[in-house]
């Protein structure tokens, strides 16, 4: 079976992390399986993929509909003659639909990968509902919900959490972050990954540490996010600056392996007012360090509030603000909370289960099924 897999995405994050994971774990179960990425030339993917022995391909998207793109499609269709096509995200899919009205591509499959609604208009709606899409595969309940609003032919969906790749897991880093930042044993350093996008809401961020703070007056917290920033990055520099925080919320940018932090983290926190499940949640469930985030989109799938991790609404920052006060004033509960996220991770979300399952999705259709 050859499957060539499309990403329309120029940065790196839990998305393409998903297929990195899913091309290494099927190369090493399943190695009678081809596996191509075609991704954006030049872009952080690209970058990525480049280090590792997965066959890719790439092409220039300047814009979202690049005909060089669509070119490129083609191309390896009668190059690879794959039996699959995945679909990585909604650009890959237009992109994808314009290649197949000229070429006559095999069947798709597309990863669902937020908890967006698909917006009710016709082209959109045509897009999603395209009939060569034979499944969607949601990366949790909530988000299959939310997806088969807009899916005429609900049977197509399945939910198939992304998990973490164990095998890979480590936590080597260029740098310590006690050192680098001088940080004193005494103060507790949360942690946040994630890329500076609408969905990661850090604007709510900022919010609870002003609240932690400038209100509570506390002086045992520092606070360290990770990610590639954006054209949001400088109204958040900003408003970091506007309430003196500069000191107590540090903005690293994009950093290779970016989940090799968390072991010198003590919580991870997370913002975010929309998400499937980021993968940095179970990369923390690995490393064994307890988890406070807004309770949105599949993250209640995976944590129960008060028993394996800590939630608060989207946009809350002054519970927020509590849930991590209320961590280490009882930090003889975090022992439990990590037991029982790893065994839970062990159990039901690693890379090799999600593999297995998409597989076996994979020769439903090829089968005949669909």
């Amino acid at each position: 079976m050859t499957v060539l897999h499309i990403s329309a995405v120029k940065s790196w994050g839990g998305g393409e992390n998903h297929i990195e994971n899913l091309c290494f774990e099927l190369a090493q179960s399943n190695p009678e399986i081809t596996n191509i990425v075609l991704c954006v030339k030049d872009e952080l993917f690209h970058q990525r993929l480049s280090k590792t022995n997965i066959i890719t391909e790439t092409a220039p998207l300047s814009i979202n509909m690049d005909l060089r793109f669509v070119l490129k499609i083609i191309k390896l269709n009668r190059k690879y003659k794959p039996d699959i096509i995945h679909l990585h995200d909604p650009s890959a899919i237009v992109l994808a639909i314009v290649a197949d009205k000229f070429a006559g591509l095999p069947s798709f499959v597309f990863s669902k990968k937020t908890s967006f609604p698909i917006k009710n208009k016709k082209l959109t709606l045509y897009k999603y509902n395209y009939s060569k899409i034979k499944k969607y595969l949601c990366v949790s309940e909530e988000t299959k919900r939310i997806t088969e609003e807009s899916i005429i032919d609900k049977d197509k969906l399945i939910t198939i959490y992304h998990g973490t790749n164990i095998g890979t897991k480590n936590s080597k880093t260029p740098f310590l972050l006690r050192e680098k930042f001088a940080v004193d044993p005494s103060k507790k350093i949360i942690g946040i990954i994630g890329n500076h996008i609408r969905a990661k809401n850090f604007e709510t961020l900022i919010e609870t540490v002003n609240i932690i703070v400038n209100v509570q007056k506390r002086t045992d917290f520092i606070f360290i996010q990770i990610g590639s920033h954006t054209d949001r990055t400088e109204d958040l520099l900003q408003s970091v600056k506007s309430f003196n925080l500069e000191k107590n919320l540090l903005f690293l940018g994009y950093m290779p392996s970016a989940s090799n932090f968390i072991p010198q983290f003590d919580a991870l926190l997370l913002t975010s007012q929309s998400e499937g499940i980021p993968q940095v949640i179970y990369e923390s469930f690995y490393h064994e360090v307890p988890v406070i985030s807004t309770n949105v989109g599949g993250i209640p799938e995976i944590i129960q509030d008060g028993i394996n991790g800590l939630l608060a609404p989207k946009q809350s920052p002054e519970i927020l603000a509590e849930k991590i006060e209320y961590l280490f004033n009882n930090e003889n509960m975090i022992a439990n909370f990590v037991a029982i996220s790893k065994e839970n991770l062990l159990k039901y979300y690693t890379t090799s289960i999600m593999a297995q399952k998409t597989l076996q999705e994979y020769k439903t259709i090829l089968n005949g099924k669909y």
